[in-house]
């Protein structure tokens, strides 16, 4: 049984869909995604979700497995992802990895998620002080707690202190420590081989295909799937809230943005997220295989 992971992946609008199933329908392959709002039911037009045709082509993993009031990490993708490559391994198929959301992607390459278990209430306690207390306060926590100092640590970003506070608090250890003893850890898939290409376009024809994506978006209602997901509860949920296509639409629905300026806004803000991805699979990627999108030979992906 072979242990080799395939992993395709590229920036927003540059083609991993139809190439990734043409791929998977030549090798009688199964498809993982690895992109952080494909899990959620409903979130479909603005994450240009494999249409229901093109999820018949090909069996897929990890695509609509939660609603969107359920916040998904990294540490639970990774239990599911084991599992679904597994088992598609245990079949004597091939298993190719999809997706663009890098903090997920490096999973497949690196440790990045410790063993630390952070009680709710602790989480709950944390967020509850820096809404009252503002970050400083934290912060200074943080520095009692560290007091060979808390290394590269953002501390203008209330996130990464929150997770900094949390598990020095639930370990009792410093930051330094919990680093040292992150990085001793083995890559979730050490075990495996793992393959990686990246889809590359010119910029100038990204920026045409990003703009025909986010017309189609338009096009196929995205305005109405975002009501509908507003009244499931989204905004409750930061993260999806969050995405490029949803909080846009939200800033009209709640008529902080004229709806002439949707589309615009989607567009700006997606060849910003672009601009993001490819310093990110540059810096954060190990060395992999680019190839160009528009011109891409089934046989080139994987050599």
């Amino acid at each position: 049984m072979s242990r080799l992971i395939h992993v395709l992946t590229g920036c927003t609008a540059v083609g991993k869909t139809e190439l990734a199933l043409r791929w998977a329908e030549s090798r009688g392959a199964e498809i993982v995604s690895c992109d952080s709002l494909l899990f959620y039911r409903g979130m479909t037009i603005g994450t240009a979700k494999p249409t229901v045709a093109e999820l018949a082509r090909v069996p897929h993993h990890l695509i609509d497995i939660c609603p969107i009031t359920t916040q998904m990490d990294v540490a639970t993708y990774l239990v599911k992802a084991r599992r679904a490559v597994e088992d598609i391994t245990a079949r004597g198929l091939p298993v190719l990895v999809t997706g663009g959301s890098g903090f997920y992607l490096k999973a497949f390459f690196s440790p990045i998620a410790d063993e630390v278990e952070v009680l709710p209430e602790l989480r709950v306690e944390l967020r509850s002080r820096l809404s009252t207390e503002g970050l400083g306060k934290l912060v200074d926590e943080l520095r009692g707690l560290n007091p060979a100092g808390l290394g590269a640590l953002d501390i203008q970003n209330p996130r990464r202190v929150l997770r900094a506070l949390e598990r020095c608090r639930s370990s009792g250890q410093t930051l330094a420590v919990l680093q040292a003893n992150f990085s001793a850890q083995p890559a979730a898939f050490a075990d495996w081989s793992v393959q990686l290409c990246e889809l590359v376009r010119p910029p100038e024809e990204l920026d045409q295909r990003i703009e025909r994506r986010v017309s189609m978006m338009m096009q196929a209602g995205l305005v109405n799937e975002v009501r509908d997901l507003v009244a499931q509860g989204l905004t409750a949920q930061a993260s999806a809230a969050r995405a490029i296509g949803y909080r846009e639409t939200i800033d009209v629905i709640e008529g902080r943005l004229a709806e002439a300026e949707l589309a615009p806004s989607i567009v700006q803000h997606t060849r910003a997220l672009v601009k993001k991805q490819r310093t990110w699979f540059k810096t954060q990627l190990p060395v992999h295989r680019q190839v160009a999108a528009g011109t891409a030979e089934l046989a080139d992906l994987f050599r």
